[in-house]
């Protein structure tokens, strides 16, 4: 963590108010931690700063951050990146944030009830499970409403789940006292020193009590989950002037604008800029996040993804709708291998050690640790490597698991299209795992489309930038933000028809062969559209369940692992 700037960066140090803004700032708050960038005309990063927050564990299945420690890493990096450059300079900030993490506060004080529940979080399982069950429907009941499952990653179990475990939390939040927000809008509550209770439609779709369709928070929902209105923010625009920086609290961004507010894969989409009907992008990270434009359509899913909405510009603005789906195991697969079969010795070995095989030798890794997520959403599933024989090395085993990524979001790709009628021509990458050149080309391979991965890296941050110098008229128009993206590197598919085929076959082989592994009396076969989730298991369990899908795997590691040369990996 720290600050860095670009080497080509201009010395802002004494130059004081400008008329004309050189610059947009954007708080980037993430799960582990909190950025501040600024960005100039062209899109180029000129200086930025980070910050970790602590992970809280307080049981199995439990996450939990400390909103107060957020918000003090949030005004450090925003003055260690600004040290020198005055407020007058920056014409705006956006922000991206999580989505879905939960905070209840009071409104007199400041002071959060309870730590914000992360939105990976499983405590709320009953609470979703119970709302299910409450009338037809089950977990798909609000969809037409929502877009989305009922399930704990949402934000509304949450709530519910503070109301029913936190002492006088449900009174006063009727009182009006208590009230709610995800990151984004906590951090403006802070910015604004209490003045703004607000947040964008990206966010709030991620509540499971905005309607998507109206852009408000609906009633029916409200009184599904006993949440009272008066607890909720504004919901405000993506893209446009919605409050400005009280220079008391954070004097580095005095006055300044905040107009861009966008959850994180949102944000990410609209870095990449993918402002046209069946764009999308990737996020490869500890899981993958695939998002698809589906314009001003909100298509509902029948393969298992979610609808959400992407961003809205200005009062009144058509929101742009997508589709999502996520991967649970992506980057965390390679973490996997490297840390419990030692098979590699950092994440950045994982191509090196790939490329020792000319292929996988029909080998296939599904990763499903904690069962299969979009497009298939079977808890029942656990991981598996299959299509073992003598010949197998363990290198064959890392690139199994680098090409399991590729599979993953070419199934979720796949699903995309069918919802959406849109055959994907490009995919737009970004994530820590884009360094991994085997992996995209792969990915460039299985899914038939150009891979591309852009020049600024930074995405997320960038999109919440971009929103945010729309809405002030640094930029003049998303053509101009399409002409600033670059691309750093593309992939074009390399690999034939015929061969492709065979993969995706034996990979739906093998995810087959996942299914039915825990629980009682899931349904067998496969298919995609079920948003069945069960329970996550004990830790005791998930070891175990993962060991056991790996013994074969560990044993050729054992015989194997040396003459392959893994064993100094």
């Amino acid at each position: 963590s720290g600050k860095s700037r670009l080497p080509s960066a201009p010395d802002a140090r004494g130059l004081g108010a400008m008329a004309t803004p050189r610059y947009i700032g954007a708080i980037d708050q993430g799960t582990s931690s909190t950025r501040f960038m600024l960005f100039d005309h062209d899109g180029n990063i000129v200086a930025r700063a980070q910050r970790e927050h602590k992970q809280h564990y307080p049981k199995a299945g439990w996450v939990e951050h400390d909103p107060l420690e957020i918000w003090q890493r949030t005004t450090e990096v925003i003055a260690e990146a600004m040290a020198g450059i005055d407020a007058s300079e920056v014409g705006a900030i956006g922000i991206t944030n999580q989505r879905e993490t939960t905070v209840i506060w009071d409104k007199e004080t400041g002071e959060p009830l309870c730590n914000a529940i992360v939105w990976n979080c499983t405590r709320s399982e009953e609470v979703a499970d119970r709302v299910a069950a409450e009338a037809p429907g089950g977990k798909d009941r609000l969809r037409r409403y929502t877009g989305l499952p009922i399930v704990p990653y949402f934000s509304a179990t949450k709530i519910v789940w503070i109301f029913e475990n936190v002492p006088g939390a449900r009174t006063a939040s009727r009182e009006g006292r208590a009230i709610f927000g995800t990151m984004d809008t906590w951090l403006i509550w802070k910015l604004t020193r209490g003045s703004k209770h607000l947040t964008d439609v990206s966010n709030a779709s991620r509540t499971l009590l905005m309607n998507i369709k109206t852009l408000e928070w609906d009633s029916h929902l409200l009184e599904t989950f006993e949440i009272p209105a008066c607890m909720l923010p504004e919901i405000v625009p993506s893209s446009a002037h919605v409050a400005s920086v009280d220079g008391g609290v954070v004097p580095a961004l005095a006055g300044v604008a905040i107009s861009g507010i966008l959850g994180d894969q949102q944000a990410a989409t609209f870095g990449q800029v993918c402002f046209k009907v069946g764009q999308a992008k990737s996020t490869y990270g500890t899981g993958a996040f695939i998002m698809m434009n589906t314009g001003s359509r909100a298509v509902p899913s029948r393969n298992g993804l979610l609808t959400t909405v992407g961003w809205q510009r200005g009062w009144g603005g058509k929101p742009v709708y997508c589709l999502e789906g996520g991967v649970a195991y992506a980057g965390s697969l390679i973490q996997w291998v490297r840390d419990n079969l030692g098979l590699i010795k950092h994440a950045g070995e994982s191509e090196t050690v790939a490329r020792r095989v000319e292929n996988s030798g029909d080998l296939f890794f599904v990763p499903a640790f904690a069962g299969l997520f979009a497009p298939y959403w079977r808890s029942d599933a656990r991981g598996i490597i299959c299509g073992m024989t003598a010949f197998h090395s363990a290198a064959h085993v890392v690139r199994a698991a680098v090409e399991a990524s590729a599979f993953q979001v070419m199934d979720v790709l796949d699903a995309m299209s069918r919802d959406s009628r849109v055959r994907l021509s490009a995919l737009r990458c970004d994530g820590g795992m884009t360094a991994n050149h085997l992996l995209m080309q792969f990915q460039a391979d299985v899914i038939d489309a150009t891979v591309t991965v852009p020049a600024v890296s930074e995405t997320t941050a960038l999109g919440a930038a971009f929103a945010a110098g729309l809405a002030t008229h640094f930029w003049g128009s998303e053509e101009e933000l399409v002409s600033l993206w670059r691309k750093e590197h593309e992939w074009a598919p390399q690999m034939s028809g015929a061969l492709r085929q065979d993969l995706t076959r034996k990979w739906h082989m093998a995810v087959e062969r996942t299914l039915n592994w825990h629980g009682h009396g899931a349904p067998r076969g496969l298919r995609t559209g079920a948003t069945a989730v069960a329970a996550t298991p004990s830790a005791t369990q998930r070891n175990w369940l993962m060991a056991m899908t790996v013994v074969a795997a560990v044993a050729f590691v054992i015989g194997r692992g040396v003459s392959a040369g893994m064993g100094r990996a």
